[in-house]
């Protein structure tokens, strides 16, 4: 970075990376974390380890041992993140972001590479796959974790390959949601709170997953495949033998459900099986504007069951059938909170795109798909760094990134009126954000969290609200901020 940016954002840089100090145990080792993250908030081309050394003088192998060797609390760094976020912008409507990235790479030394699909290039390609947590609320947004995926074939089940890359015996193979379940159960345990959870298939898929964040009382909206089993109508259970049952030797396990209980379906046959589905009538919603025009889609709801371990029906869920308008593309998406507004769930499934932005973000102007390192903890330590300096640039651009127009009206649903109502008036659910209002989100009162209460709204109709998710986001950049 030139001489006026530093002179602009270091009494915040020093201010912030100070609340760090206590994770290293070593002034000289502390000092390389103001090396590391002002090289990342650096306009450097490439920003790995030896150009960033070089830039500020730093010898390249002792910034590769920060990364590697040094003994630091990388947790500990971690968790200091997270409870500046819970401290300093909780917010009602928060919403968490699940979803992962790759970093393509040559080779097979670097820890957790492997043939893979690879996001980056969009083909399956040599690359590392990582699984994040993100936050999003009102115009602000940053990563909260970030944890390698330990592939099982090639590496888990390798483990003269995993102690040459610095892998440690203990760590094993995990599916990509249990990674990403331990991310919220630690976001949780540092004080962070959702109002949802999103995120798309890849984990909407996994019923396990789903069933352990209703066991954390956390509200999501999952999107799933398209051949994901639920009931549309909830199946008999039996609780008790009969007399007849008791006298034929080993009674069968119960509950259970009965013998001609209802089948499950897969959800892309219910708009043509389903009478009930049938019967609710399409709706539209202009869910954002897009680089090529405004995006309608039309959604109508059902209240689904799942299966539970052994199953059984579970608590009743809500299914939302989305169609584009122009497209024809079907999108499935599931929540555990039924009572929840059909609006307010698709403006949430539809804020993904905030956590692409951060990828964006963390990888075009922190240089996080430029590491040239290969041992476990120096790749998770420099995603964890690169954590850090992205809040840092987040919180600097709310703070200094100037006033903003506040939102035009929430949408409402476009079943009156004709067939283009609602949508020349511009009324879209992911909307800029601004200083405008901010009504509340309806959750499921047996899945949220304890809160303080809140009083309810007056006069509460079916209309859609005002969305506070940033759709016209500025990238991160120091230049542009300090501009």
């Amino acid at each position: 970075m030139d001489a006026d940016t530093v002179l602009r954002i270091r009494p915040a840089l020093t201010a912030y990376l100070k609340e760090f100090d206590d994770c290293f145990g070593r002034v000289t080792t502390r000092r390389h974390l103001d090396t590391y993250v002002e090289g990342q908030l650096s306009d450097l081309r490439r920003k790995s380890v030896e150009p960033i050394a070089d830039a500020t003088g730093t010898p390249p192998r002792t910034l590769q041992e920060f990364l590697g060797l040094f003994r630091w609390d990388e947790r500990g760094v971690r968790d200091r993140l997270q409870q500046r976020v819970a401290r300093r912008h909780a917010h009602p409507d928060a919403v968490g972001v699940l979803d992962e990235t790759s970093f393509p790479k040559k080779g097979g030394h670097t820890a957790c590479v492997q043939r893979q699909h690879c996001g980056a290039t969009g083909k399956t390609d040599n690359c590392v796959v990582s699984v994040h947590l993100g936050y999003a609320a009102g115009d602000f947004h940053t990563l909260l974790d970030g944890d390698l995926y330990l592939p099982e074939k090639t590496w888990h089940q390798n483990r003269k390959r995993c102690r040459a890359a610095g892998i440690p015996d203990d760590v094993l193979y995990r599916p990509k949601y249990r990674i990403a379940l331990e991310q919220v159960r630690r976001a949780l345990a540092n004080g962070v709170r959702f109002a949802w959870l999103t995120f798309d298939e890849g984990y909407g898929g996994k019923p396990p997953f789903l069933r352990d964040l209703d066991a954390l009382g956390q509200n999501y909206v999952a999107e799933i495949p398209s051949n994901f089993h639920v009931w549309t109508k909830r199946p008999a259970v039996r609780y008790r033998l009969h007399g007849r049952e008791r006298r034929m030797g080993r009674p069968p396990r119960y509950p259970r459900l009965k013998a001609k209980s209802n089948p499950t379906a897969e959800v892309r046959h219910l708009l043509g099986s389903s009478p009930r589905l049938r019967r609710v009538r399409w709706q539209q919603y202009h869910v954002k504007d897009g680089s090529k025009g405004p995006e309608v889609w039309e959604a109508k709801a059902l209240t689904v069951w799942l299966k539970d371990e052994a199953g059984l029906p579970t608590a009743p869920h809500r299914l939302v059938v989305a169609r584009h308008v122009l497209s024809g593309e079907v999108k499935y998406f599931l929540t555990n909170a039924p009572e929840a507004p059909t609006e307010t769930l698709l403006a949430v499934a539809f804020s993904r795109w905030r956590i692409e932005r951060m990828f964006e973000d963390t990888k075009g102007e922190l240089g996080m798909d430029h590491f040239e390192v290969r041992t476990w903890r120096a790749v998770r330590r420099h995603l964890i760094l690169s954590a850090v300096s992205h809040l840092f640039l987040a919180e600097f651009r709310q703070t200094h990134g100037g006033e903003k127009s506040g939102p035009d009206r929430g949408p409402s649903p476009r079943g009156d009126g004709g067939p283009r109502a609602g949508l020349d008036m511009r009324r879209t659910l992911l909307q800029e954000a601004g200083p405008g209002h901010q009504p509340p989100i309806a959750y499921h009162p047996t899945t949220q969290r304890p809160r303080s209460p809140q009083p309810p709204p007056a006069n509460p109709t079916p209309t859609a609200r005002n969305r506070r998710v940033l759709e016209g986001y500025d990238h991160l950049s120091t230049k542009t901020l300090v501009a």
